[in-house]
C-alpha cells in the first residue's frame, strides 16, 4: 500500500510539472512583443534586404499591428500568424 501512495504521488508531481512546462513554453512562444521592441527587430529583418527604407515602413506597420516579428532575416513567418496573413489589396504578402 506504501508503494502504491508513493507512485501515486510521483505520478502527480509528474503531470503537475509538464503541466507547469507546457504552460510557460506556451507563454513563451505566443508572448507579443512591447511596440518599442519594434524597431530592433525590424532593423535585423530587413539587414539583408536592398531594400531597407520600404522594408523598414512595412515590417514597422506590421509589426505595430501584430506586435509580432519572424525570426530572421527572409521567411519564418508561420511564427506570427497575423505578420503572415495580413495581404495587400492584390493579395500579396504586406509585411516582409
Amino acid at each position: 500500500m506504501e508503494g502504491r501512495s508513493y507512485n501515486s504521488l510521483l505520478l502527480l508531481f509528474s503531470l503537475l510539472f509538464l503541466l507547469t512546462f507546457s504552460t510557460v513554453t506556451e507563454a513563451y512562444s505566443t508572448a507579443k512583443l512591447r511596440p518599442s521592441d519594434c524597431k530592433p527587430k525590424c532593423t535585423y529583418r530587413c539587414s539583408a534586404t536592398s531594400h531597407k527604407k520600404p522594408c523598414m515602413f512595412f515590417c514597422l506597420k506590421c509589426c505595430s499591428k501584430c506586435l509580432c516579428v519572424p525570426p530572421g532575416t527572409y521567411g519564418n513567418k508561420q511564427v506570427c500568424p497575423c505578420y503572415n496573413n495580413w495581404k495587400t489589396q492584390q493579395g500579396g504578402p504586406k509585411c516582409p
